[in-house]
C-alpha cells in the first residue's frame, strides 16, 4: 500500500500529513532536531515516500530520513502554485498539498546534489558573500572620498600599498579618517578569509577534468570554474542547452496571449544567483583581456553609445 508523507518544514518544527488511499490525515508535528527526526524516521516504513519543500535545512532533513524510507523528494517551491496561490494556507494544508501532488505525479522536483557537490556549493557561496562584502566596504571608502571632493586615485588600485599611501595623504576630517582605517582593517581580514576559501576550493577543483577544461576559456579563473561546475554538477542532467540556460535564470521572460506576437523581456533570474555572478565576473575579465572577446565587447559598447576613450572636458578661457 503506497503512502506519501508530506512535511511542511519550518525552523523549529515540521507539520506532518500522510496521504494513503486518496485520503490525508494529520499526524502532528516533528521537531527539527537530529534526534527527533531519527525517531520519526524509525516509525516510517521502507516503502514510504517523504515530500518536503526546498528550504535552507531541507538537505539535512533529507539526509536524516533517507535511510528509513524509499525516497525523499524535495519540491521546487517556486513552481508549487497550488501552495503559493492557495486562499487557505496553513502548515497542515501545505503538507497535505505536497503529499497529494506527489501521489498524483504533479509535483515539480528539484535535483539534489551529492555530498561533494553540496560542499563545493557551500564554499563557492561563502566566497561569493565575502566578495560582495568587500565590494560594499570599498564603495563606502569611495563614498567618503566623493563626499569630500577628493579626486580619483591616480594609481590602479586604491587599496594596494601605493593607493593606501596616497589615501593617507588626503585631507579629511579625523572621524572620516578613522572610519577609513576601520574599513581598511576589515578589508585585510576579509582578504585572509577569501584566501582561505580559495585554498579550500582549489583542493577539490584542481584535479577535476571538467574544471580544467573550463579554465581554457578566456576570463574563467579557478573560482569561476569551480562555481559553475558546482551549479551544473553533471551536464547530462540537462536535456538541452535551453534547460541549462533556464536553470541559471538567463532565459528571457516571454509574454504571449492569443494570436498576438510573443514579447521577450529581461532575463528571468530564476535560478542560482551566485552562478550568474560568476558569469558576470568572467565576462568582465574577458572584456579586459586582449583577444576576440574584448573586440566583441568594444563593438557592443560602441553600438550602445559608449565612447572608446573618455571625453576630456576643457573649459573655454575667456580672452
Amino acid at each position: 500500500m503506497r503512502r506519501v508523507i508530506g512535511i511542511d518544514i519550518h525552523r523549529t518544527f515540521g507539520e506532518v500529513v500522510i496521504w494513503e488511499n486518496g485520503l490525508t490525515r494529520h499526524e502532528g508535528r516533528v521537531e527539527m532536531t537530529r534526534t527527533a527526526l531519527e525517531g520519526f524516521g524509525r516509525q516510517l516504513k521502507k516503502t514510504d515516500e517523504v515530500v518536503i519543500e526546498a528550504t535552507s535545512n531541507c538537505m539535512a532533513v533529507s539526509r536524516i530520513l533517507s535511510p528509513y524510507v524509499k525516497r525523499v523528494v524535495i519540491a521546487n517551491p517556486l513552481q508549487v502554485k497550488a501552495i503559493a496561490h492557495a486562499h487557505v494556507k496553513t502548515d497542515k494544508v501545505d503538507a497535505g498539498t505536497l503529499a497529494s501532488l506527489h501521489a498524483a505525479g504533479y509535483l515539480p522536483e528539484i535535483w539534489t546534489p551529492d555530498a561533494a557537490t553540496e560542499r563545493m556549493r557551500r564554499l563557492v557561496e561563502r566566497r561569493y558573500q565575502v566578495v560582495r562584502h568587500r565590494t560594499r566596504i570599498k564603495n563606502e571608502v569611495h563614498a567618503i572620498l566623493h563626499a569630500h571632493l577628493i579626486p580619483k586615485c591616480p594609481h590602479a588600485d586604491l587599496f594596494n600599498k601605493r593607493g593606501r599611501d596616497w589615501l593617507a595623504r588626503q585631507p579629511m576630517p579625523e572621524d572620516e579618517r578613522a572610519a577609513i582605517a576601520r574599513y581598511v582593517r576589515e578589508l585585510d581580514r576579509l582578504g585572509e578569509d577569501l584566501a582561505q576559501l580559495d585554498r579550500g576550493i582549489a583542493q577539490d577543483a584542481l584535479e577535476d577534468e571538467e574544471i580544467q577544461r573550463l579554465l581554457t576559456i578566456t576570463g574563467v579563473n579557478l573560482a569561476v570554474a569551480a562555481g559553475l561546475m558546482a551549479a551544473i554538477c553533471s551536464i547530462e542532467r540537462f536535456k538541452s542547452l535551453q534547460k541549462l540556460v533556464s536553470d541559471f535564470g538567463l532565459n528571457p521572460r516571454v509574454r504571449q496571449s492569443g494570436l498576438g506576437p510573443a514579447h521577450h523581456g529581461r532575463i528571468s533570474k530564476v535560478g542560482r544567483s551566485h552562478a550568474r555572478a560568476m558569469l558576470v565576473e568572467a565576462a568582465w575579465a574577458a572584456a579586459k583581456a586582449p583577444g576576440p572577446l574584448r573586440a566583441f565587447f568594444i563593438r557592443i559598447r560602441a553600438r550602445r553609445g559608449h565612447l572608446s576613450t573618455p571625453f576630456q572636458f576643457s573649459p573655454k578661457v575667456p580672452k
